[in-house]
């Protein structure tokens, strides 16, 4: 319900600022805050090194579906590696599309997955390792 007297045209909005904890994942350190495209990236990683439902200060949609994938043969996940990690990262309403899945098989029992997510900030390169056993 629109109070009397507003007009919606005057309604102006305002992106806030998406602010992440600066990592530094060589030295292994945080320092700082960063946004943007820098900041987005961050988060993607975040998402996918975060196993869903494991952590209860997480919310239920956050994070990506990886271990139970673990024991099951690497052909059979790689469908299943892609929709789950499609459906993590587009949780962020910064990114619009994920796509160009490319997996490597190469080494026993792991799945190197790289794909480009697509945001209104720019496209980002990803590459994400998953291990399907021992």
């Amino acid at each position: 319900m629109i109070p009397d007297g507003l007009d919606i045209k005057s309604i102006e909005v305002v992106t806030q600022p998406s602010l992440q904890h600066k990592m530094n994942l060589s030295d292994s350190f945080i320092a700082g805050k960063c946004d943007g495209k820098e900041g987005l990236k961050q988060a993607v990683y975040k998402i996918l090194e975060t196993e869903r439902y494991e952590n209860v200060i997480y919310s239920r949609n956050y994070g990506v579906e990886l271990k139970d994938l673990f024991g099951q043969p690497v052909k059979t996940v790689l469908p299943i590696i892609e929709s789950r990690i499609k459906e993590a990262i587009l949780q962020d309403d910064r990114i619009t599309a994920v796509d160009s899945f490319i997996f490597d098989t190469s080494q026993k029992h792991r799945v190197s997955v790289s794909f480009i997510v697509h945001s209104e900030l720019g496209d980002i390169d990803v590459t994400k390792e998953v291990v399907t056993g021992v």
